[in-house]
């Protein structure tokens, strides 16, 4: 049997933190956390998580930044990051894109469909790591 999908979750508001987790979690996914820009790119480099879920105002370094970092490195650079933020305006969404991010999911997050919105970005098993 295959081992669950690793999220790494960067998010600093708690609530909203906690929320993604629980319903990640309830739907089978492994969830490691990170409330900083710094944190997420040290668990990303420690766990080598299979999607990332990445917040872009973060304190210290913003999600851009983090991202960029992700990208330098060549353990993490294949690793889908996924802006998850409560903008909702189109040219948001498209400067994430541009940047680089795999997706973009809006806050707050649909209880119902946010597993298989992350389930979509994950790498297909037997591309995953080469």
């Amino acid at each position: 049997m295959s081992r669950p999908p690793v999220v790494l979750l960067v998010e600093d508001n708690t609530r909203n933190l906690k929320l993604a987790r629980d319903v990640l979690e309830y739907a089978g996914f492994t969830v490691v956390v990170a409330s900083t820009g710094e944190q997420g790119v040290e668990q990303a480099r420690s766990t080598l998580p299979d999607v990332i879920l990445m917040d872009l105002q973060l304190p210290g370094i913003d999600g851009f930044a983090a991202l960029e970092l992700l990208r330098g490195d060549e353990a993490t650079a294949h690793i889908p990051v996924v802006a998850l933020t409560a903008f909702a305006m189109q040219r948001d969404r498209e400067r994430a894109l541009d940047s680089g991010f795999a997706g973009y999911l809006e806050k707050p997050i649909s209880v119902r469909e946010f597993p298989a919105q992350v389930r979509r970005h994950l790498p297909r098993r037997g591309e995953e790591r080469s």
